[in-house]
């Protein structure tokens, strides 16, 4: 990837970290039941930039709150990868690397790039 598509990928997951706040259609009540599933160690960020379970999810309603933000992310991905010319999958890992992984607090999981789950 030549420089101009680095700095393009940079500038479009550092937007796309401003935005996801805002553009993720989610409730409030899911943003909390999500939120407490991270600190309970059921959900934790992943590598590709998604939301996954580490353990089972308790209840049905937490699958729907997973899924409600994993769409718009991929939604988001998408359209960063379109303007920046790469594939979302390549902005979903960009994304997880510069914004989700340091935003994450002590004590909660997530899943590496081998697919191990590690506590922060």
């Amino acid at each position: 990837m030549n420089m101009r598509k680095i700095f393009v990928v940079g500038a479009a997951i550092a937007a796309l970290g401003v935005a996801t706040g805002a553009a993720i259609a989610q409730s409030p009540s899911q943003k909390a039941m999500v939120d407490a599933a991270k600190v309970e160690g059921v959900v934790g960020e992943q590598a590709d930039g998604y939301l996954g379970f580490r353990v089972p999810a308790p209840n049905p309603d937490l699958t729907v709150a997973v899924q409600t933000i994993n769409t718009a992310r991929r939604q988001l991905y998408t359209e960063s990868a379109v303007a920046a010319g790469t594939t979302t999958e390549v902005a979903a890992a960009r994304m997880f690397e510069s914004q989700l992984l340091p935003r994450m607090t002590t004590g909660q999981w997530y899943r590496n790039t081998d697919g191990e789950w590690v506590r922060r």
